[in-house]
Formats: C-alpha cells, sequence, structure tokens
C-alpha cells in the first residue's frame, strides 16, 4: 500500500528522523490560513509547495513549487490543489491533485539519494544510497553506475552497524553529528511498520551541517495490514484505479490493461499463463482478473461486470482450473450470470479439473450463446477470433 509523503513524514518523525515540516491542505479555503500558520510556526517567511499524489517526479510536472514570499505561496497553492498532475509515473492521463503539503524551506548544501528495501536475491534488508540526490535513481544508474553504493544488512556480527558505517562513508558523513542514529532511526521505521519500501529523495545536508529527509517515499507490505491499523488508515481510495477498488470490494485481484480480450482466471499463475498465450495467439489482453480459489456464481458475475466495465472488451476469456472448486458448479454459475447479466460480447470458456467433462457437457447443452475449449490454445485462439 502506498501513503503520501506527509504520511510517511509523519512517521518518520515518530521515530526521531528530522523531515522537512509542513501542513496538509485539501480545502482551498484553508490555503491562506496554512501558509500564515508555516511561516510563523517555522520561521520561515518561503515556504515550499507540494502536490500529494502516489507518483514520483511531481516537481517536472509542475507539482512542486518554491515560494521566496506569502502572496507566491498562495498563487502556487491555488494552482497545485485540484490541478491534473501528469509526471513520468502517472501516465498520459495524469492524477487530480486532491491534497498539496505547504512546507518550510530549508537553506541545502548537499542533496544524496537514500532507500531501503528487501532484497529477495540475498534474504536481506539492503541500503542503496547515492551522492547524486534529486535525481531519478533509474538515470543515476544509467549514467553513474559508480555511483550507487548497497550495503547489504546481513553478517554475523553486527550487520546494521556495518552496513551503516558503509553508507556514511560513502557519503561522506562521518563529521555529521548523529549520523548513525539517523539511519538507525531509519531502519527501524522500515522495520516496525513493515515497510517494502523506504525511499528519501533527496536526503539533504543542511547549510547547518544537519540530516534532513526533505522528501519521503514509503510503501506498506500490503499483507502485513493487519498489524498496522493506523498506517492502514492511510489509505487513500482516490488514488486507486475505480475499477481495480471496486474489484477489491469483490474479493477480486484486477488490473486494467490496453487489449480488448478480457480474463477471467482462478489463480494468479494461470491468469499470467493466459495472458501470454492470447499475446502469443495475436490478441491482447484487456485485464488480469483473478476471482480466486472458489469460484462461485456472485465471483463469475463480478468478474463479468468489472471485466464489461471497460469499453474496450470485445470478447471474454473464462479459463478455470476446477481443484477446490468443482468445474460444473463453475459452468452452472457462468450460465447463469450470463443471462442475468444479458452479455453482448462473445465468451470462450475452458475448464479442466474436478467434473471437467460433466462442465463441458453442461455448457454444450445450454441454451446460452458461448463456445467451450478444451485446451488454453484453443481458449485463446477462439477468443482472439472473436474480436478480429
Amino acid at each position: 500500500m502506498k501513503i503520501h509523503e506527509y504520511q510517511a513524514k509523519q512517521i518518520l518523525s515518530e521515530y526521531n528522523v528530522p523531515v522537512q515540516r509542513g501542513y496538509v491542505v485539501s480545502k482551498k479555503s484553508d490555503i491562506n490560513e496554512t501558509i500564515q500558520r508555516v511561516q510563523n510556526d517555522f520561521n520561515s517567511e518561503s515556504v515550499v509547495v507540494k502536490a500529494q499524489i502516489h507518483a514520483g517526479g511531481r516537481g517536472k510536472g509542475g507539482g512542486v513549487k518554491f515560494c521566496s514570499n506569502y502572496n507566491k505561496a498562495v498563487e502556487a497553492s491555488q494552482s497545485i490543489l485540484g490541478m491534473n498532475l501528469i509526471t513520468p509515473q502517472t501516465g498520459k492521463d495524469g492524477k487530480i491533485v486532491n491534497q498539496i503539503f505547504i512546507t518550510e524551506a530549508i537553506d541545502i548544501d548537499k542533496e544524496l539519494y537514500f532507500a531501503l528495501m528487501f532484497d529477495r536475491s540475498k534474504n536481506a534488508d539492503v541500503f542503496i544510497v547515492s551522492t547524486e540526490g534529486g535525481m531519478d535513481i533509474e538515470e543515476v544508474a544509467e549514467k553513474f553506475p559508480e555511483k550507487i553504493v548497497k550495503a547489504w544488512i546481513s553478517g554475523e556480527t553486527k550487520p546494521l552497524r556495518d552496513a551503516i558505517n558503509k553508507i556514511i562513508e560513502s557519503l561522506e558523513l562521518s563529521s555529521i553529528k548523529d549520523a548513525h542514529t539517523f539511519f538507525e532511526n531509519i531502519y527501524q521505521c522500515y522495520n516496525q511498520n513493515d515497510c517494502s519500501l523506504l525511499e528519501i529523495n533527496p536526503l539533504v545536508i543542511t547549510t547547518e551541517k544537519k540530516l534532513i529527509a526533505l522528501d519521503a517515499k514509503v510503501d506498506i507490505d500490503s499483507n502485513a495490514l493487519f498489524r498496522q491499523e493506523k498506517i492502514s488508515s492511510f489509505h487513500d481510495k482516490t488514488e486507486e484505479d475505480p475499477l481495480e477498488l471496486q474489484a477489491s470490494e469483490f474479493g477480486l485481484n484486477y488490473i486494467k490493461l490496453d487489449g480488448n480480450v478480457g480474463c477471467m482466471v482462478n489463480g494468479a499463475g494461470l491468469a499470467m499463463a493466459t495472458m501470454d498465450i492470447i499475446k502469443h495467439c495475436g490478441g491482447e489482453p484487456a485485464n488480469f482478473l483473478d476471482v480466486g480459489g472458489a469460484a462461485n456464481v456472485d465471483t463469475i458475475k463480478n468478474g463479468f461486470k468489472i471485466i464489461l466495465s471497460d469499453p474496450n472488451v470485445k470478447s471474454i476469456l473464462i479459463n478455470i482450473f476446477g481443484g477446490i472448486v468443482r468445474c460444473d458448479r463453475v459452468a452452472n454459475g457462468v450460465i447463469q450470470a450470463i443471462k442475468e447479466l444479458n452479455l453482448d460480447v462473445g465468451v470462450v470458456v475452458r475448464l479442466q479439473g474436478t467434473n471437467a467433462d460433466l462442465a463441458r457437457k453442461i455448457l454444450d447443452e445450454s441454451d446460452i450463446k458461448l463456445e467451450s475449449a478444451e485446451t488454453i490454445e484453443e481458449a485463446a485462439k477462439k477468443a482472439v477470433a472473436m474480436v478480429s
């Protein structure tokens, strides 16, 4: 689960990590008062206005503005709040800015890059740092690969201490007071809040030689939210794709794609294989949709509703493996759902597993306009042909 910058800084502050301070605004009527509050509370005539969306590259799209005085801050805030912000990570449609973060301005001496995540290849957490802060890390990796330093938190002695010592040395921070405590506190925040990513870009050294998190991007492991009640409340549904959000409320895993062949499958692995075979047969999958291991009338009906909410869908391929669920029950569910929804697109059904033969017989003898298939390739070819 992604959270906003201001929320990430709130969590970091709880672990005594110095951050750029400010207040969030969601109503234009609160802008003037909030700017004055920032200036008074943090003794900062200049302020920074930051769009709060779940995407990077906000500055490139005009979503981050330095304002040297009150009037400029009001103008920037009025402009950014409510704007459709397009960045390299939002795609061409952009995202509506529903909140802005108005912060103190900080005198910066140097910008650094910092990230903390789990490296599955080494089964260990890893610090990733660079002296090239403020840039996209992908650009740094391409142009200056030697300037990216990794320090894994693994070993038999004191792995956290050793990793922190390595990044302090690589970032030339040995003269910065409390640098070790700074990174140790960040790691505690990352570890205790089940973060899958904690990125600070830029991490800055101020003119007063202090380390401050000028920005913060934190992703939380969704599987651990049951023990992160406070962070769960940070979930911003306005940042979610409406169809993906609706699917999650139905207990379905859905991701919209750009094709025209809708997919309804049980199991993520089988769903990926289904999309691959559609591509192999010359088609384009319209979505990833995993209905889970217990497909029934309701899940199939809801799956149809989600898929058909995409106007690009011209055919639907249902590919179900009957393990826990019996294929004949799935077949009856498909027939019932098609009757109730009065579909006007072609449907191909491939069922394998428990009672698969009985399921095919039910489908073939039904008065519903659909096609059945025995193999995944046969099913994909039929679904692709329907849109050709």
